[in-house]
């Protein structure tokens, strides 16, 4: 399920208040600033730092411009 482009402009990182990158193939917002991953589960977004996982380098290096 796509992730609706309106939304993804409002939301932010709940820790680093950076904005967010949506990952279709893993459904997952990442956040370059902090380094986590939240997952999106039934098409919502799960904003909770405990549920977010840590990025690996190499999917935190494919975040650099």
């Amino acid at each position: 399920m796509a992730l609706d482009s309106k939304l993804l402009e409002l939301l932010v990182c709940p820790v680093s208040k950076a904005s967010l990158t949506y990952k279709k193939d893993s459904d997952e917002l990442w956040c370059r600033a902090s380094g986590l991953a939240f997952p999106i589960r039934d098409g919502i977004p799960v904003m909770l730092e405990e549920e977010a996982r840590q990025l690996t380098q190499s999917e935190r290096d494919s975040l650099k411009d």
